[in-house]
């Protein structure tokens, strides 16, 4: 059965995506620790990181890098933060976002509230930022 992430990946659910290739794909979270907060996943439905091919593995974290930048742009933050947690979905999968202080990378501060149209403009700035 298709994971979530699969089917946002797909189009089968909806999604902001920022970034799609023949192996990754990353795309804004619906529960973001910070403005910006995205999600590096590999199109692979390959449950842990530690079981990905290593040159997949390798992608997904250039891809990650490339977003990173992307976002340290966007959202004038001092530090990119990246998590690897793995707890949420059965889908290898890597969060950056941009960080202010250690309390950004605290998952129990997730917003799970914010406004469609706040999400559609934080879309708009990583875009624009990754065409610079």
């Amino acid at each position: 059965m298709p994971t979530i992430f699969t089917k946002i990946i797909n189009g089968e659910l909806p999604g902001r995506i920022v970034w799609s290739d023949e192996r990754v794909a990353a795309f804004l979270t619906i529960a973001p620790l910070t403005p910006g907060h995205t999600l590096v996943v590999p199109r692979a439905e390959v449950d842990q990181w530690t079981d990905l091919d290593p040159d997949l593995y390798a992608h997904v974290m250039a891809v990650s890098h490339t977003i990173g930048g992307a976002l340290k742009r966007a959202f004038d933050a001092p530090r990119i933060g990246l998590i690897v947690a793995g707890f949420e979905v059965p889908h290898a999968h890597v969060h950056v976002f941009p960080a202010h202080d250690m309390a950004d990378f605290d998952f129990g501060r997730a917003n799970s509230d914010v406004p469609a149209e706040d999400l559609d403009a934080h879309h708009q700035r990583i875009l624009a930022a990754l065409d610079r």
